[in-house]
């Protein structure tokens, strides 16, 4: 893969996980699996994550919500084995477009502006984890679960991004040491992480300074809309 075109591809998903919260796997996987191969792409994604979550918790630090990410977190690492052992089992095609009708189907009920169940209780934090741990565990896509729990307690565009970065900072974690287990971190792999880290700090910064001019409706819309892509994908 071309370096130039592995820098453009790694700051434009910088910026949209800056912007939204979520997306950097969602934007630069489709460009640069092929290219670079399957398992190196997710080991770099890995990495990159890692980076791009710690800055935004500390960017967004003050609308840190402890408890909250606490329950997430808890549920989530509780599930990760039963979806390893168990739903791995299941027929993978089926399960994943059943959760992309799901995300989908929530995305553009919530687009259409329809009326929402508003989830008020915080001890459907550990409900939604536990879910995102069963689909970490068996698929690596326990993103959804949670954002739809973000956005279905209305949280503010600040908490909405430093409390998704929370819960992922230890899958991040968990997902590195597992890369370094398997022996993923070629030198090949860790020579592309030096060399998009700069532009990963530019997409960031780039994303924190957009962000400041997009009301809350106008974010709102931009989950929706990149968890509504994040459904499709999954169906097909």
């Amino acid at each position: 893969m071309e370096p130039a075109l592995l820098l453009i591809v790694i700051l434009f998903a910088s910026f949209t996980q800056s912007v939204a919260g979520f997306g950097l796997g969602l934007v630069a996987m489709p460009f640069i699996a092929e290219p670079l191969g399957v398992q190196p792409s997710t080991s770099l994604i890995a990495l990159i994550a890692l980076i791009t979550r710690i800055v935004l918790l500390i960017a967004y630090r003050e609308a840190f919500n402890l408890q909250v990410v606490s329950r997430l977190t808890a549920a989530s690492i509780l599930a990760l084995p039963i979806g390893v052992l168990v739903l791995q089992r299941l027929e993978t095609g089926f399960v994943l477009a059943l959760l992309g009708v799901v995300v989908s189907g929530y995305a553009l009920y919530a687009l259409l502006e329809l009326r929402l169940p508003e989830i008020k209780h915080p001890r459907w934090a550990y409900g939604f984890g536990f879910i995102s741990g069963l689909l970490s565990g068996a698929y690596n896509t326990g993103g959804p679960p949670v954002i739809m729990y973000g956005t279905s307690r209305n949280w503010k565009p600040a908490e909405f991004k430093s409390n998704l970065q929370g819960f992922g900072l230890v899958n991040s974690l968990l997902v590195i040491g597992l890369h370094f287990v398997a022996h993923n971190y070629t030198p090949e792999v860790i020579g592309h992480f030096f060399l998009t880290l700069p532009v990963v700090f530019v997409g960031l910064l780039a994303g924190i300074l957009v962000a400041r001019f997009i009301n809350p409706w106008w974010f709102r819309r931009i989950v929706l809309v990149m968890l509504l892509i994040t459904g499709l994908t999954l169906i097909f």
